[in-house]
């Protein structure tokens, strides 16, 4: 037989044949030393953490040590240019935006100051400088309660380890300032050693055991909800010692929470104009959630709002928390092959025909308002006043339901048409009731409205005098809070990694 060599410059085909097998070998060769190296880096990234870090370090920093790509993707959450069509992260005025919303949270902290959350990054500076939380003269005052903090920080897990929750709950907002300096991070949501997900918050977990279930059983896709659901809520401050504690013992439905809140006889605050005894919904993204198709199918708030990437052949999360809106193509093309112009205005048609009844509503609340406060001051009765008041309560409920909720009308569009829906009959039937016992005290209709088309309009009307809010919180800001700073500052500088 004839050497190889000799075969080849005979028949030069085979050659060409013998150099398309190397070829492919080589490339197949090359493909698995790839994915040898790929794996080898995923493993020293993942198992191989470069410092050893406390459960209770509420340092972000500390934990990026570890975890560098995660923890600069997270801290990416300080940009605030994205906008959708309503809203996005941007610093909004809401108040300016819908002056209707002073007249219908009048008496309560929010006709002060409402807007639009800027993110995870901007959590403890929000809470400080917003004029809902007043303006405390020391460290130890302060009109809203401790439990305020507790979404805020991973110092709050730190400070409930040190104490009871009970403990960490009561007393003054202004008395922890100084405890509380680091904004929501790693040490909310992960195990320091696995890095697993984890409940920090005892709320939640104290939520399912009234229920019967059982927190520790739930799948990992279902974690990657709930360590969101540990904020992401309806909550309220139960009793004097203002207990973190969610309504959710009937269910998560709207009229069952509200059925939870009529048998504690609870209200927020009783409304300066109507006298209505008011719930204020804070947050219920997590039980909206749970009535719309991607929950039903499966999907978890990470999917979406924390797609995977990939940098340098490694694959993680990317931490930067916001509206999917903001990278389509690695949250909802994964799924749908539609194109991202496509995708985005199916979701801004389902937020502009919520946005449009939700004003209905909206509008019939704040004249309900108004309409019953003239029939006070024309001499009603608190017999007459009552079903009315009833129906402002139920009405305005469900309008806060859905207007405090995040992402709803694309969540639960079904659901959140439903209970305003369900919003707008109820606001009817007060302003019919009223109708009769405007007539009735000699009260001409129809009813002139005040002038409320501004903000400062609105606040001028309820009695608010914004000047000095605003004055004594400038230098609650210019003088305590670089006090608490510093403190913080100087406790952290003290202890190691290990000694939190």
């Amino acid at each position: 037989m004839k050497p190889i060599s000799q075969q080849i410059i005979n028949k030069p085909w085979k050659g060409w044949v013998l150099f398309f097998i190397t070829m492919i070998i080589v490339f197949f060769i090359g493909l698995l030393a790839s994915s040898i190296i790929e794996r080898r880096t995923e493993a020293e990234y993942v198992y191989k953490p470069k410092i050893k870090v406390s459960q209770f370090d509420p340092r972000n920093e500390e934990w990026g040590k570890n975890y560098p790509r995660e923890f600069q993707s997270y801290y990416q959450t300080a940009d605030t240019s994205f906008r959708s069509l309503y809203n996005g992260n941007a610093p909004i005025d809401m108040l300016e935006r819908d002056p209707k919303m002073v007249i219908l949270w009048a008496g309560y902290a929010f006709s002060k100051e409402y807007n639009q959350g800027r993110g995870h990054y901007y959590a403890i500076e929000d809470i400080r400088n917003i004029l809902r939380t007043g303006a405390p003269k020391n460290d130890h005052d302060g009109p809203q309660p401790n439990t305020c903090w507790t979404c805020k920080s991973p110092d709050v897990p730190r400070l409930m380890n040190k104490m009871s929750s009970k403990e960490f709950y009561m007393g003054k907002w202004a008395s922890r300032g100084s405890e509380i300096v680091n904004f929501i991070g790693c040490a909310d949501c992960h195990d320091a050693e696995t890095m697993n997900l984890r409940i920090s918050r005892p709320a939640l977990i104290e939520s399912f055991e009234r229920r019967g279930m059982d927190i520790k059983k739930v799948t990992q896709q279902e974690m990657r909800t709930l360590v969101c659901a540990q904020c992401h809520v309806e909550y309220y401050f139960k009793g004097d010692d203002k207990y973190l504690t969610f309504p959710w013992d009937n269910g998560l439905s709207v009229e069952e929470i509200e059925k939870y809140y009529d048998d504690s006889q609870f209200s927020d605050w009783t409304h300066a104009l109507s006298k209505t005894p008011m719930i204020k919904a804070q947050h219920p993204d997590y039980e909206l959630f749970t009535t719309g198709i991607h929950y039903k199918r499966g999907v978890a708030c990470a999917d979406c709002h924390m797609p995977f990437i990939s940098e340098g052949g490694q694959k993680y999360t990317n931490h930067k928390i916001m509206s999917p809106l903001g990278f389509i193509s690695n949250s909802c093309q994964v799924c749908h092959r539609q194109s991202e112009d496509t995708l985005r205005n199916n979701v801004y048609d389902r937020q502009k025909k919520i946005y449009e009844i939700r004003m209905v509503l909206e509008d019939l609340l704040c004249r309900a308002h108004l309409e019953a406060k003239a029939a006070w001051d024309a001499g009603a009765t608190e017999t007459e006043m009552k079903p009315v008041l009833q129906f402002i309560r139920q009405a305005q409920w469900r309008w806060d339901f859905v207007t405090a909720s995040h992402g709803a009308s694309f969540h639960a569009p079904i659901e959140v048409a439903r209970i305003i829906a369900n919003g707008i009959a109820k606001a009817q039937d007060a302003r019919i009731l009223l109708v009769s016992i405007l007539i009735n005290h000699g009260v001409k209709l129809p009813f002139i409205l005040p002038d409320i088309s501004t903000k400062l309009k609105a606040q001028e009307y309820i009695g608010l005098d914004m000047k000095k809010l605003k004055d004594e919180k400038q230098v609650f800001i210019n003088t305590i809070i670089p006090e608490w700073i510093k403190k913080g500052k100087d406790r952290e500088s003290k202890y190691g990694t290990n000694n939190f």
